[in-house]
């Protein structure tokens, strides 16, 4: 029966869990790092795409050895198109920064490589998941292994980095916690494509039809989605279907026209907003998706599990190398205060841009005045540009 003694427990094996772990280790700290998911499974889920300039740096600092310079493609802005008619923003010009296309699985590859270097244990395919003595300076964390055997992990803290999903969040009292939700009316008709990009950089497109999203992969692997009914059945839409509706939401004036070929994936997409306050309580921590979630539209999902992992790491490292038991305190403050900001963007931008069964036409009609008044003003275009690229850190 293993059983570890150990600065950090992490439950949780995705990009925010591993890029912690590797944080820590590099300041002497030790951990073990746990989950339900195996290794295979989280390297070919095809997730989230964008990363913002700080988050490419923090992998930088922490000298992980990421391809995201070399396999990822660096984008300098984004396209909104209203009604056929496009709407550049050049974000070195506006802001002075830029995003990378780099999927979310190919960080993982990258992060659990640079984990399993250090030597430190890493579990994939656990199952039982259970968190105890939250409250106390000596939390645990037990599960049982892929072979079969039970693990025990002794910490000075927990971090539940697992996900919506995830057991973590149900740890905190429901008399000391607040659960924001948000659903959303309407879900994204995803697809994964064989076919060259259509575009240099993504293309957000509002039309009379509905909302449409012309992404990327790779060279040869494309990313689309179209607004869609939360009941839509996949097995409805035919490849014809789905690329006659692309295209009639982003035709317009200048001729535009996707590039297409074989579908190889398809899904539908839920939205919701979600937010847990406070991210933490007693030893126990939470970061990424754990304690919140967003609309797709703003691109901030593994940004904000980022951005969480920049305010925990250094606060744990005083915690445990200096003896400063009041750095923690804080990190729920201040985390929050950037998780609300990324959540008011997301909300913003899947308003202006998605048709909404439910709203009225002053509604709709109010909404494309909001968007109009971003893209023809500098300022709102600076905004704009800021948001998307990440907010300065600090």
């Amino acid at each position: 029966m293993p059983e570890f003694q150990t600065d950090v427990a992490i439950v949780g094996a995705g990009p925010a869990g591993l890029l912690l772990a590797h944080t820590l280790h590099n300041a002497g700290i030790d951990s073990v790092v746990i989950d339900n998911r195996s290794r295979d499974d989280i390297a070919h889920t095809h997730r989230a795409g964008i990363l913002e300039a700080g988050s490419v740096r923090m992998l930088e600092a922490e000298g992980i050895e990421s391809r995201v310079h070399t396999s990822g493609h660096r984008h300098d802005g984004i396209d909104i198109r209203v009604d056929g008619v496009s709407h550049s923003f050049d974000f070195p010009n506006l802001v002075g920064e830029s995003v990378w296309l780099y999927p979310q699985n190919e960080i993982f590859v990258d992060l659990s490589a640079a984990r399993e270097r250090t030597g430190r244990p890493t579990f994939y395919s656990i199952t039982d998941t259970a968190i105890g003595d939250i409250e106390t300076e000596q939390p645990w964390v037990s599960a049982t292994t892929e072979n079969g055997e039970e693990l025990t992990i002794n910490a000075r803290y927990v971090i539940g980095s697992d996900g919506s999903r995830g057991p973590c969040r149900a740890m905190i009292p429901a008399d000391t916690k607040q659960r924001f939700f948000h659903e959303y009316p309407f879900a994204w008709f995803g697809i994964l494509c064989e076919a060259p990009a259509s575009h240099e950089v993504l293309i957000y497109s509002r039309s009379e039809r509905g909302f449409a999203l012309v992404s990327q992969r790779s060279e040869s692997v494309q990313r689309m989605y179209f607004q869609t009914s939360p009941d839509t059945e996949v097995a409805d839409w035919s490849d014809d279907r789905i690329w006659s509706e692309l295209q009639s939401r982003v035709e317009g004036p200048d001729g535009f026209q996707l590039k297409t070929g074989a579908i190889i994936d398809k899904n539908i997409l839920p939205f919701r907003s979600a937010v847990t306050e406070p991210m933490q309580h007693g030893s126990l921590f939470l970061a990424g998706d754990s304690a919140h979630t967003v609309p797709p539209t703003g691109a901030k999902g593994l940004n904000l599990a980022f951005a969480d992992v920049s305010v925990l790491a250094p606060a744990l490292i005083s915690a445990l190398k200096n003896s400063d038991a009041e750095a923690l305190a804080g990190y729920s403050r201040t985390a929050t205060k950037r998780v609300w900001k990324a959540q008011n963007f997301s909300y913003q931008m899947t308003r202006m841009l998605h048709s909404d069964p439910s709203q009225d036409a002053f509604e709709t009609k109010r909404s494309l005045g909001e968007l109009n008044s971003i893209l023809e003003s500098e300022h709102g275009r600076r905004y704009l540009a800021e948001c998307y690229t990440g907010w300065p850190e600090g």
